[in-house]
């Protein structure tokens, strides 16, 4: 019977059972379950964080049984009744078949990793954005805009001249110093005078932390390859061909390595998927590349009277007025 997952010595035993398929126990998860067989030993385990499910193994004896159904089915219940509606799985490519027969579809497939998702997940995003899906040839940015600068304008601007729609996606995910509904709006407000430029928030789609795995790749150089990997890979094989995409722009990265590698990877994957990347040279003040990280170390510093020229006047309108309160305490990104 699956059950929650609640004393320290249950959480030991699913440590030790996810270390037998060579997977690592993640502490932080909403709900963690458990089977136990009659004579006490633990027999499955699978955990939810949010939409995404993870730490999922079953014993070997119990592959041809019921209960991998009924573990992922107890799971979604539980996300379901959290207010989830779409859930996502990475996974080993050879564990697709099994998501798949408890109605799992398949996004996006690497060497060694498998995304899936279960529920209105894509259809519903694509579908709320029909209205805006124009054929041509049309290009793409994925911007965080944490908060939206002059460079990221000249970065789309640039863009919008090359192609005839430009789909502006704003990383949705809550893990910037400005919350998304901020940095989307300021996104808007900024391009809202470009008349071939569509804002759309990402959804899980770009550059989201399920899109990331990592709890069964022991190797971190590893993880970021198949992080970069997966990202590319979906945005191509999702994204752009419902948005008649064939081209992606990406800003020149001279401070961050992590975007730098980011960068490099698209530029190596995404021509093989039969899209364009193009690196648009980072728009520069006083000598220096314009930068949100450093728009964020100024607002630290208090010193707003500075930010003039690294940001247009809609974000300097928020960042003067009573709804900017501060930075959040969160990782930032560009």
């Amino acid at each position: 019977m699956v059950q929650q997952v609640t004393t320290d010595e249950q959480r030991g035993a699913v440590e030790q059972f996810l270390a037998r398929f060579d997977l690592d126990y993640e502490p932080e998860h909403d709900d963690l379950l458990g089977v136990w067989d009659a004579g006490g030993q633990l027999v499955a385990c699978g955990a939810r964080q949010q939409a995404l499910l993870k730490m999922i193994a079953i014993d070997p004896a119990e592959q041809d049984s019921p209960m991998f159904g009924q573990l992922v089915g107890t799971l979604v219940k539980k996300g379901f009744e959290a207010g989830v509606e779409t859930f996502f799985v990475v996974t080993r490519p050879q564990h697709t078949l099994s998501f798949e027969a408890v109605n799992f579809r398949l996004l996006c497939l690497t060497d060694q990793v498998a995304l899936l998702e279960y529920g209105p997940g894509l259809s519903a995003y694509i579908e709320r954005h029909h209205n805006v899906r124009h054929h041509g040839n049309n290009g793409a940015v994925v911007v965080n805009a944490n908060p939206f600068t002059l460079g990221h304008r000249y970065l789309i601007e640039t863009a919008a001249q090359q192609v005839d729609r430009l789909y502006v996606f704003v990383v949705e995910e809550e893990s910037s110093s400005f919350p998304f509904a901020v940095r989307y709006d300021l996104v808007c407000q900024g391009v809202a005078d470009l008349d071939n430029v569509e804002v759309l928030p990402s959804g899980p789609y770009a550059v989201s932390a399920i899109t990331f795995p990592g709890y069964f790749l022991r190797d971190s150089a590893l993880v970021e390859v198949q992080q970069h990997q997966l990202d590319a890979v979906l945005f191509a094989r999702q994204l752009a061909p419902r948005f008649t995409i064939c081209r992606r722009f990406i800003g020149s990265e001279p401070y961050c390595a992590v975007t730098r590698r980011y960068n490099e990877a698209l530029q190596k994957i995404l021509p093989t998927l039969g899209i364009d990347v193009v690196e648009v040279p980072r728009a520069t003040t006083n000598g220096g590349a314009i930068s949100a990280s450093t728009v964020r170390e100024l607002l630290q510093q208090r010193a707003i009277n500075t930010l003039e020229k690294l940001v247009p006047s809609t974000t300097l309108n928020y960042l003067e007025s009573a709804a900017f309160n501060g930075l959040s305490p969160v990782a930032g990104r560009h």
